[in-house]
């Protein structure tokens, strides 16, 4: 599993932490931006860029940080096949990938502890989708708006 992170300025440093964590756990990463601090960037581009590599790659993860993580989880949901939520507790996480088969997960940057955002990030990469009928029904019928309205 691959793993697309991005991040503007509200979120960068909180990635380059996640980039550690990720190295350590050993999962592979690329980091699709913010490259450099700019307080003058702006988070769509980076929620696309993660967005469109996910949506391409059906067995990868996304990552988006900002300051609240709201900006970047409306950007992303407007890709094609995005399942994006923001998550502030590992509970939130958990339920994102074993019921929503989330497929990115935003992170605020000015909220959230270390610990609380490490712990975050692990639980989403290590928590499977379950793959219960009613959870796949209700994907399912999003898929379908989504081929039919887009």
């Amino acid at each position: 599993m691959k793993i697309f992170l991005g991040a503007d300025h509200g979120g960068y440093e909180l990635k380059e932490k996640v980039k550690t964590w990720l190295t350590e756990w050993g999962y592979e990463y690329e980091d699709l931006g913010a490259h450099h601090l700019d307080p003058a960037d702006d988070y769509p581009e980076f929620s696309f860029k993660v967005a469109e590599k996910v949506a391409q790659n059906s067995d990868s993860l996304g990552l988006l940080l900002c300051r609240s993580g709201g900006g970047v989880t409306i950007a992303a949901n407007k890709v094609k096949g995005i399942r994006a939520v923001p998550v502030a507790s590992e509970k939130e996480a958990e339920h994102a990938r074993a019921h929503n088969n989330a497929n990115v997960v935003s992170l605020a940057g000015d909220w959230l502890t270390d610990d609380d955002a490490q712990q975050i990030v692990k639980t989403f990469l290590d928590t499977p989708y379950t793959h219960e009928e009613r959870h796949q029904r209700r994907l399912d019928q999003i898929s379908k708006y989504e081929r039919e309205n887009t």
